[in-house]
């Protein structure tokens, strides 16, 4: 018997969350092929209506779930009964055939304690000292949570996913994790797995995952992103500062398209402070934080050859649309 954790994405908006529920199988061998459609109540996910309710999960992705005997963990896009992708489904607007794009996305998060709705290592009638130690910290004074982030890493890669490192991040409780593929959809795919699981390992510490870009609100402290690094043949082989200059252009007339799908509530991330742009302009440059797309120094100085950095999504943002937009900006780039 295998037991197949079945995950989507719901309707719920601005911004979706997980779903899963567990199907039993027999003489399962662990392939994707295997996986059949199954269907769930939309009514309950803000997905379809009462009187025709039933949408159907299409398995995309499988690897195994550590965390279980017998488990995979299987990522299903949604679609209506029709056959047809869900108007959820970010997924399945991303045209990316031939997994020309490559991503490598760095997810933000904040170790959240629900008894005081702050992040842990926030004491309860207060603040801790100002952010400035904790980035890539290390003792119990400056790093919170880590017992839960290192069971993560651990988790995800014997899942098979692609983690390409962690590391603790500006503000206190916060902390980030790498995940890069060759192939947009399998990018989304893994990120949205790695997700997945961090929920699930925080309910065993009585812990909650916060997503939003900016939790803390005005206060001096670092919001959360969802940096979308990302390349093509063109990108990786431009050997060229116009082609570069030409790709980045392509983003200016877009901005709003972008941003639209970057995850909500990013104007109170996007201030122009703690290394972001205003959300009101857009920018480049090699090597800036502070611009909306940064051009890595590798990139200059593999003549003009490499990747670039989208430094606009936030941590809530779906990775699938995220890269659908971007896929779509970068090929209309006039080179």
């Amino acid at each position: 018997m295998a037991k197949l954790e079945y995950i989507w994405l719901d309707g719920y908006k601005p911004t979706q969350s997980l779903r899963s529920k567990t199907k039993i199988v027999k003489d399962f061998g662990g392939t994707l092929e295997e996986c059949p459609d199954w269907s769930f109540d939309g009514s309950s996910t803000e997905q379809a209506l009462g009187g025709s309710s039933d949408c159907i999960l299409r398995p995309v992705f499988i690897c195994a779930d550590p965390q279980r005997k017998d488990g995979y963990l299987v990522m299903c896009e949604v679609y209506a009964a029709d056959g047809t992708p869900h108007e959820s489904n970010g997924r399945a607007t991303i045209q990316d055939d031939d997994n020309d794009f490559w991503f490598g996305f760095e997810q933000e998060y904040f170790l959240w304690d629900p008894k005081t709705n702050k992040p842990l290592g926030f004491p309860e009638g207060g603040y801790p000292a100002p952010q400035g130690p904790y980035y890539c910290s290390v003792g119990a004074n400056n790093a919170f949570g880590r017992e839960i982030v290192e069971e993560h890493l651990d988790v995800c890669l014997e899942a098979g996913l692609n983690v390409e490192g962690i590391n603790a991040e500006v503000a206190a409780g916060q902390w980030e994790f790498q995940i890069f593929s060759k192939g947009a959809k399998d990018a989304g795919d893994q990120i949205w797995v790695a997700r997945y699981l961090l929920e699930r390992i925080g309910e065993s510490y009585g812990v909650s995952i916060n997503w939003h870009c900016k939790p803390l609100g005005t206060l001096d402290w670092n919001g959360s992103g969802m940096h979308a690094n990302f390349s093509n043949t063109t990108l990786r082989t431009a050997a060229s500062k116009e082609k570069f200059t030409a790709i980045c252009e392509s983003f200016r007339p877009v901005v709003a398209e972008c941003i639209a799908v970057y995850g909500a509530h990013n104007e109170q991330r996007l201030t122009g402070k703690h290394e972001t742009a205003s959300i009101h302009d857009y920018s480049y440059g090699v090597s800036d934080r502070g611009a909306s797309i940064r051009i890595p120094l590798y990139s200059v100085q593999k003549g003009w050859s490499g990747y670039l950095e989208d430094r606009r999504p936030n941590s809530a943002a779906d990775p699938y649309k995220v890269a659908s937009v971007i896929i779509k900006t970068v090929k209309s780039a006039k080179l």
